[in-house]
């Protein structure tokens, strides 16, 4: 079974449409899995997610989504997605990702 994880700040406002996206993805891919959602608060907390900004998603641990240059800390995040940079993935980004294609 799949871990997924939600990270985000409190004040991003685009967290929810990443959930909501990643929810339609995991229906389309047919997982049943329980979407843990983790508030992160501190610079300590950050570091140790390796946080790459809200909101970000881990799958079974690792963001698929991560640059290996991209800073960590408590900000907004950023996504590059086929119809140009957006606060999420889109919902075919997390289905080609839980897919693991």
């Amino acid at each position: 079974m799949v871990r997924v994880q939600l990270l985000h700040i409190e004040d991003c406002p685009t967290w929810q449409v990443a959930d909501d996206h990643l929810r339609q993805a995991l229906r389309a891919v047919e997982a049943t899995v329980d979407v843990e959602h983790v508030l992160v608060e501190a610079p300590e907390q950050a570091a140790a997610w390796g946080f790459h900004g809200s909101p970000s998603i881990l799958i079974d641990g690792v963001d698929p989504f991560a640059h290996a240059d991209a800073p960590v800390g408590l900000s907004c995040r950023l996504y590059r997605t086929p119809g140009g940079t957006a606060g999420s993935p889109t919902v075919e980004q997390l289905v080609e990702v839980l897919s693991g294609r």
